[in-house]
């Protein structure tokens, strides 16, 4: 899959893209496996064929987006020291693939197919946004045969990760990144608080029963590179 052979060439183990060499060297690959891919009839896929599907043209159409604008140091751009929200919310809204006969942007990838079809919290350790406050970026394609593996590591990366959850357990504090704040009700389908949801997943000892929850803020930094 051309996608795969692109995440392997250009994105490391950190999840970060050297996007300088991508956009010198590949962009019109990228851009002919999006238009050859044309997933119209996911719909009639088994559920990891559709759901790996769908993360790696999330995936593939906002490195796409960032190529374009590259360089850029954050998809929010900033403007007159505050941020352009109309430019940062295009970046989601914009229609910009045609998907099943509708064009569609990446929130409606996410929200209207993702998120409402499959109902799967751990779709949200994949979904990468280019930005460091995201989960990392896989070198790697989705296959609907290992689908369930992936995204179980990914949600026990993110989890350990402690630039987005890490516990004080002198004030009993659990930080975590936003994500666990803007999808809330999808955590809270697969467990009873945020924190239990958390405890699942982490690698350090049990959390205490009682915990105070509280959210880190989001670096929209990009998530780049540089060329070695």
């Amino acid at each position: 899959m051309p996608w795969d052979s692109l995440l392997k060439e250009y994105v490391n183990d950190q999840g970060r893209v050297d996007y300088l060499r991508w956009q010198q060297e590949s962009v019109r690959e990228l851009d002919q496996w999006l238009a050859a891919m044309r997933p119209t009839e996911w719909s009639s896929f088994e559920r990891d064929e559709a759901i790996a599907c769908l993360i790696n043209l999330y995936n593939a159409l906002t490195i796409q987006q960032v190529l374009q604008k590259y360089p850029i140091a954050s998809i929010r751009p900033q403007f007159l020291g505050m941020p352009n929200w109309l430019a940062f919310l295009q970046f989601f809204n914009r229609k910009i693939y045609t998907l099943n006969g509708q064009v569609v942007s990446l929130n409606g990838i996410e929200h209207k197919i993702l998120r409402r079809k499959f109902q799967d919290p751990r779709i949200h350790f994949a979904l990468v946004c280019a930005s460091i406050g995201c989960p990392l970026l896989r070198p790697e394609a989705y296959l609907a045969d290992r689908l369930m593996v992936q995204l179980e590591a990914d949600a026990y990366r993110f989890i350990n990760n402690p630039d987005k959850v890490r516990y004080e357990s002198a004030s009993q504090t659990l930080y975590c990144s936003k994500i666990f704040k803007w999808y809330k009700t999808d955590f809270l389908t697969v467990a009873d608080a945020i924190a239990a949801y958390v405890n699942h997943y982490r690698t350090d000892v049990e959390l205490p029963k009682t915990v105070t929850v509280t959210y880190l803020p989001y670096n929209w930094s990009l998530n780049q590179r540089t060329s070695s």
